[in-house]
């Protein structure tokens, strides 16, 4: 009996993780054994950013809500006590928003927790 290897699905599996590393520096993208330990690699950094993303965004839009209370004589811890203290619930994704592209909105809000 002859003997049977499955070379189309073998082929395939390699060029699935030879075109996934396309475009790493030398033998990462072209060598299969060195490609694969980059794309596995390249996987778990993928999950970690996926989480830090999130963090990034919070910290960015912390940045601009601090920028905006201070424009109106406020810090941000003291801007954001004030209006949990006040019951107004808007998220610090809208209140960056308003921050950077709406100041009169902005400013009202700063005015209503004064």
């Amino acid at each position: 009996m002859p003997r049977s290897v499955n070379v189309v699905a073998s082929r395939e599996r390699r060029k699935k993780i030879l075109k996934q590393t396309k475009g790493n520096f030398l033998s990462r993208k072209n060598v299969l054994t060195v490609a694969k330990n980059t794309w596995e690699k390249g996987l778990s950094y993928a999950y970690t950013h996926r989480r830090n993303k999130k963090r990034d965004f919070r910290s960015l839009w912390i940045i601009r809500i601090n920028a905006g209370a201070r424009q109106h004589g406020m810090s941000y811890s003291e801007f954001m006590g004030k209006l949990n203290a006040k019951g107004i619930a808007v998220n610090r994704k809208a209140l960056a928003d308003l921050a950077m592209n709406d100041p009169a909105a902005f400013e009202a809000i700063v005015n209503s927790v004064k």
